[in-house]
């Protein structure tokens, strides 16, 4: 997901409509809240138009009511302008008040929403993405593009973008209207505008490769902070925790050191908006107070040319502000947008359809797969398991073993070859309907951070608590259940620290009982465990496995004594197959044996074991 990001907003207005084409489908939906809040941020600029006229009404009252006395004349209604516009500016301000208070509410609760909306679509989607993706990605920066990065991006489409739109309406309705007052002075005022979107333009680009470079140190951060943690018994363990806390805060004194420099850019941008406002103030000030002299001017249309130009350079103020947030959030969008333009690789076929009920019969047809190109696992695998055996498959590590529960359940496809259950290619048939139908238990049992009977109940939709309980008595962990404080509603630690090995084994074994699939995969479910917890566990599995097609992928030798058949494994090829002990001794017969000349043998009797297992399958 790595890509050359641009450094210039210009340059970002792609990924910007990128992420704009995934945010309108969640904006849609908030158009009545939208629309109130855009009617609301238009009365507010009305608000502000008309804001300055009450006291330019008052200043050219007084000023005429002050020569009229001094000339001796009688002084005019005087009162009764300064009630109408005393009252005029309080009713002016409450109206804008109420607006930008429906405004902020409005925009508010639209932005909640769409983050709400596009946070649940993200997790969402990175759940369909295929086991490829996920291998290659870390998880605190996925993390942090469901949370943070969203977060950024909603700072963007409503808090930021919208206010920003409601000043630039105000800035251009103000200028109109300074323009009908006096042309000149107007140009005057708007003089500075070409110098602020220059300065803008090169800081704004600066700002923005900072943003980017900062978001990407970030996510490299979370990926850190989340490794660690999860696997803090191995820091402990080795004594690394001096080395880790050097690392993560060598990452966290670069993502501050980026902040910084992001927010000295944006704060220096700032200021110098500031200085640009105040040097077209003086000059509209200097030049409209000749032209009050020369009577060109009133002195009450003056004040309201001060407050216009004042008003309508907020939104350069406000670029000047947002730019630094702008650009995160831009950048934010577009490590989002990655996530969403990711495709799953293993998907349902136009014309794949709902499987029946299995019989168990797996067959595996000159299959070739790998993990990264080039460099494939299997390479070109034959394998077949009659409904209701139980094989086991062994072999050296990184044989290829594990490869097949993921082929099995369709968490890969292969690159050739075909991967059949009851003669029917996985690929044909729906995911919805596959993937219920095996279950798998593997070395590293994980649970979730529930209750137990949550943690058994998550391996079939719909189990009722009397399944639970029958699932847990199967697995043998009926009894140590119920010792503890709250029993099935014993909440566990995250990815199950707080129970033992073999306890965490046997739950397992209890969420895959309650699927009640007719194929059922161990893959390396009893590593690890002492003796007397793996007469427990084997037991338990006994019972799971009774009367369904099991596959057991190990590296034991003894475990795999008590299978129908063994499948011997190596440089991603069945090299062996046949009874149990046949092929265990041959096996390792083969590997005591050295020298040239004990080759040849072990290979015949390869290709004779080969032959008598096609013999056995057809």
């Amino acid at each position: 997901m790595t890509s050359s990001k641009p450094t210039t907003l210009r340059g970002a207005l792609p990924g910007l409509r990128r992420t704009a084409k995934h945010v309108a489908p969640h904006l849609r939906s908030e158009r009545p809240l939208l629309a109130g809040g855009l009617a609301a941020m238009f009365a507010e600029v009305l608000m502000r138009l008309l804001e300055p006229w009450p006291l330019k009404f008052v200043l050219d009252g007084v000023i005429a009511s002050s020569g009229a006395e001094i000339a001796g004349e009688a002084p005019t209604s005087l009162t009764t302008v300064l009630l109408l516009a005393s009252t005029g500016l309080l009713v002016v301000v409450a109206l804008r008040a109420l607006a930008a208070y429906l405004m902020t509410v409005a925009f508010a609760l639209a932005g909640n929403r769409l983050l709400t909306r596009v946070r649940g679509q993200a997790f969402t989607h990175l759940q369909t993405l295929s086991m490829a993706f996920h291998d290659n990605s870390r998880t605190g920066d996925l993390v942090a593009r469901v949370t943070s990065d969203v977060g950024r991006l909603k700072e963007v489409a409503v808090t930021a973008a919208l206010p920003l739109i409601g000043n630039v309406v105000t800035m251009i309705a103000m200028v109109g209207v300074v323009f009908v007052l006096d042309a000149p002075l107007a140009l005057v005022m708007i003089a500075v505008l070409p110098v602020f979107l220059l300065t803008g333009a090169r800081v704004s680009k600066r700002i923005n490769g900072v943003s980017r470079q900062q978001r990407k140190a970030e996510g490299a951060l979370a990926s850190m902070a989340t490794e660690s943690l999860s696997a803090m018994r191995v820091i402990q363990s080795y004594s690394l925790e001096d080395k880790m806390s050097s690392a993560f805060a060598s990452s966290n004194q670069k993502t501050l050191k980026d902040g910084v420099k992001a927010k000295k850019l944006s704060a220096g941008l700032e200021r110098k908006t500031d200085l640009l406002v105040g040097i077209a103030t003086a000059a509209v000030l200097y030049i409209g107070a000749t032209r009050v002299l020369a009577g060109a001017l009133t002195p009450g249309e003056l004040v309201v040319f001060i407050t216009y130009l004042k008003a309508a350079f907020k939104p350069m103020r406000d670029l000047a502000k947002y730019t630094g947030r702008i650009a995160q959030a831009a950048a934010s969008g577009e490590r989002l947008v990655d996530v969403f333009e990711q495709t799953p690789k293993v998907v349902n076929s136009s014309w794949a359809r709902p499987a029946r009920r299995f019989r168990g019969d797996v067959w595996l047809r000159g299959v070739w797969m790998s993990y990264t190109p080039r460099h494939p696992v299997l390479r070109g695998m034959d394998l077949h398991v009659h409904p209701g055996e139980r094989v086991a498959v062994v072999g050296p590590s990184g044989a290829g073993k594990s490869s097949l529960a993921m082929l099995l359940s369709r968490l890969r496809d292969p690159e050739a070859g075909q991967v059949c259950i009851d003669g029917i290619d996985v690929r044909d048939l729906t995911l919805e309907s596959l993937r219920p139908q095996i279950a798998i238990v593997l070395q590293e049992s994980l649970l979730f951070a529930t209750t137990i009977r949550e943690n058994i109940a998550d391996g079939a939709p719909g189990t009722t608590d009397t399944q639970v309980e029958e699932a847990a008595r199967l697995a043998g962990a009926h009894d140590f259940i119920m010792a503890l404080p709250h029993g099935y509603e014993t909440v566990v630690g995250e990815r199950g620290t707080t129970l033992s090995g073999g306890q965490r084994q046997r739950i397992a074994i209890a969420r895959a009982a309650v699927r009640d699939a007719p194929i059922v995969i161990l893959d390396e479910a009893m590593t690890g465990l002492d003796k007397g917890t793996e007469d427990e566990v084997i037991a338990a599995m006994n019972r799971l496995t009774q009367g369904r097609t099991t596959i057991i992928i190990t590296h034991d030798l003894a475990a795999a004594r008590d299978a129908d058949r063994v499948f011997w494994v190596e440089g991603g090829v069945v090299t062996d197959s046949g009874r149990p002990d046949t092929v265990l001794d041959r096996r390792t017969g083969a590997a005591a044996a050295t020298g040239p000349e004990a080759e040849p043998e072990a290979n015949a009797e390869t290709t004779e074991g080969k032959e008598q297992d096609r013999a056995l399958t057809t």
